[in-house]
């Protein structure tokens, strides 16, 4: 075996392959830093999604539910929350929100429960207008899971 696998094989193995993983994560660079543009919704930023995002970070909202895959899984996605309970309609999911956060928690026996934060119904408005943000935001269907 050692006969055949000389020095210089081993060398050249180290250095093609580190081009090729070198050259692999060149064009995967590129690739995703043309990608995000286009999948991003920067351009829809306004006071009351970043003021909505200060408010999610705030109450630690990310302790039990995920956003995008990220987070807990203790309670349910919400980066598809507007599609899933407003149908793709922003007065409806805002209504249902308000409404939702409002009865919190239900006292359902057997049942998780969400604590009362007391939000304003402003910061409820904010807050959902994030949620409707972050629902815009092409993932490539990610989580694949609708209901988290």
């Amino acid at each position: 075996m050692s006969e055949r696998f000389t020095k210089g094989m081993a060398r050249n193995i180290y250095y093609g392959g580190g081009m090729f993983f070198m050259l692999l994560f060149v064009g995967l660079t590129f690739d995703t830093v043309t990608a995000v543009p286009e999948r991003e919704n920067r351009d829809q930023l306004t006071p009351a999604v970043a003021h909505g995002k200060a408010l999610w970070e705030e109450n630690n909202c990310i302790g039990c539910h995920s956003l995008l895959g990220e987070g807990a899984y203790f309670a349910p996605e919400l980066g598809n929350v507007f599609e899933r309970r407003g149908m793709g309609n922003e007065e409806v999911f805002k209504l249902y929100f308000n409404a939702w956060m409002k009865a919190m928690p239900t006292g359902a026996p057997g049942r998780r429960q969400m604590p009362q934060f007391n939000l304003s119904d402003e910061e409820l408005n904010d807050l959902a207008q994030f949620l409707i943000w972050t629902s815009r935001i092409d993932t490539n269907d990610w989580p694949p899971n609708k209901e988290g």
